[in-house]
């Protein structure tokens, strides 16, 4: 009975000691704490936090770029999740003594530590280790069955002036969707580009022909895009009819957000560009 009653008592200060009140200051963080069955303990995550849709009954703490601190705090977390890149810090946090995870998010690598950093801060390390398994071999799958093709040259925008193909910013190299495309069986057309995200010219992409073009630049807020906006993102690109992928009809609008959350549906991400890449063996 006194051993029965300690391991009781051990059980119970654990999960005592687990965060209960956790908020998320980031979509990608948002989708990790779901995808490893937390969303339950989730008391605040940003204003486009939209998936799953259980993230979109949940209060509000502002947008990622601008979180409210005074909306954290009447949340009373005990647990705060924050990225740590160049505009976000969790310095803002420490004069009110919060418990505050920062994680990174930039690469496949990272993605995956940082589901393990969230899996041991909130007592789900072994589920954390399972996702990590399945992202691993799923990516690994799509990469052998691209691998079946030769690469396909691809550019992705990612920002331009609305209605124009000015002020483009493309994806560079050293980021989690330049690995993303070339597991999917896609040579970035500016992987040699030393920005993570480069200001390209429409002339550098006619130089370089890209066989895809993949254009986000007008659906920063991919929520609510109809497909008469995107046939005129398309359309855009008629002017330049000697690049390959306008000449074969391989440009696409993109609006998704599963483009730019670095998260647990890096799995999904995979698939969406090996479709886009290789229809014919990804349908």
């Amino acid at each position: 009975m006194k051993r029965l009653f300690l391991c009781y008592l051990l059980v119970s200060v654990w999960l005592c000691a687990q965060p209960r009140r956790i908020v998320s200051t980031a979509p990608s963080i948002t989708e990790t704490l779901f995808a490893l069955g937390l969303g339950g303990r989730v008391v605040g995550v940003t204003n486009y936090c939209h998936y799953p849709t259980a993230a979109a009954k949940i209060a509000k703490i502002g947008t990622y770029m601008q979180p409210n601190l005074e909306a954290i705090l009447a949340l009373r977390p005990d647990l705060i999740i924050t990225q740590k890149t160049a505009i976000h810090s969790k310095s803002r946090f420490e004069p009110y003594h919060l418990n505050v995870l920062e994680v990174t998010q930039g690469s496949i690598a990272e993605i995956q530590s940082a589901i393990v950093a969230i899996g041991n801060a909130t007592g789900s390390a072994d589920r954390a280790r399972t996702l990590n398994e399945s992202i691993t071999k799923e990516l690994t799958a799509v990469r052998e069955k691209a691998s079946t093709n030769p690469p396909v040259s691809v550019v992705f925008i990612v920002g331009r002036t609305p209605g124009a193909l000015e002020g483009m910013i493309a994806v560079g190299s050293h980021n989690y969707l330049a690995e993303v495309m070339e597991v999917a069986g896609g040579r970035n057309v500016f992987n040699d580009a030393k920005p993570t995200y480069a200001k390209i010219s429409a002339e550098e992409i006619l130089a370089r022909s890209p066989q895809v073009i993949l254009d986000m630049g007008d659906m920063s807020d991919p929520t609510g895009v109809t497909e008469e906006q995107k046939r005129a993102v398309v359309k855009l690109w008629d002017r330049y009819p000697s690049v390959a992928a306008v000449r074969d009809k391989r440009v696409h609008a993109i609006a998704s957000d599963i483009f730019v959350v670095p998260g647990p549906r890096v799995i999904d991400l995979a698939r969406a560009f090996a479709h886009l890449l290789h229809p014919e063996i990804f349908p």
